[in-house]
């Protein structure tokens, strides 16, 4: 079992589409597979389960505020217990600010964590909205 620690990841995103848009991305299964390349098992509804990566990442939905909070339990691999994943959206212009905060994680996969969040979750949103016309 991978020990849980009190790491904490904070992260900022500026992504090119309407917040309702952005909010479609992180709850709607057909959406999430286009952008992760990956099936998807996706709700919009407190104490919703999930899966993302094909069951490599599952959790469950803790707060529900469309379309701008979203807190989810994340559980991976062999971790303890699951992380807590809070996910703030907020329109600017065209734009929406994304603010994310994981706590609760294994120290050790921090980095790999952080380097998921950036390339595989919100950098993969981002060419995804890049993509459409």
């Amino acid at each position: 079992m991978e020990k849980m620690t009190s790491s904490t990841i904070t992260k900022s995103y500026l992504i090119s589409a309407p917040i309702e848009k952005v909010w479609q991305a992180l709850v709607d299964p057909t959406i999430i597979h286009q952008w992760s390349d990956a099936p998807a098992k996706m709700t919009e509804t407190v104490g919703g389960e999930f899966e993302l990566w094909d069951g490599d990442i599952t959790g469950t939905n803790t707060t529900v505020e469309k379309p701008n909070r979203l807190v989810q339990e994340w559980q991976s691999g062999d971790w303890d217990k699951p992380s807590s994943v809070s996910i703030l959206l907020q329109p600017t212009d065209d734009h929406t600010e994304v603010s994310l905060v994981q706590t609760g994680h294994p120290e050790s996969e921090q980095k790999d964590l952080e380097e998921g969040w950036d390339s595989y979750y919100f950098g993969a949103i981002e060419k995804y909205f890049e993509a459409k016309p």
